[in-house]
């Protein structure tokens, strides 16, 4: 298992459907990083000034939206994977 440190989240991205229709969509689209994805890990929180722990407001199993070049990519046992920091992310998805 993946255990995120610090402000660090492990999201895995979920991918919009699509709409097919009369539009034409072009191969690219289907390569655009994902803006949206479940907390599958958070880490423990960030150190403030005077070394106390800030707990993270996000949790595990939340579907958040993120910044679309925030988070890195990593892959584990074949499954795809982003970690953003916690200011990567935009809102929270009820």
């Amino acid at each position: 298992m993946i255990k995120p440190l610090s402000d660090h989240i492990l999201l895995e991205p979920l991918k919009e459907e699509k709409k097919k229709g009369s539009i034409i969509l072009p191969d690219t689209v289907d390569k655009e990083r994902p803006e949206k994805g479940r907390v599958v890990a958070v880490g423990p929180g960030k150190l403030n000034e005077d070394g106390k722990r800030v707990q993270l407001e996000i949790k595990k199993g939340q579907v958040v939206l993120f910044k679309k070049y925030g988070p890195d990519e990593i892959k584990v046992d074949e499954k795809e994977y982003l970690i953003a920091r916690e200011e990567d992310i935009l809102a929270i998805l009820d």
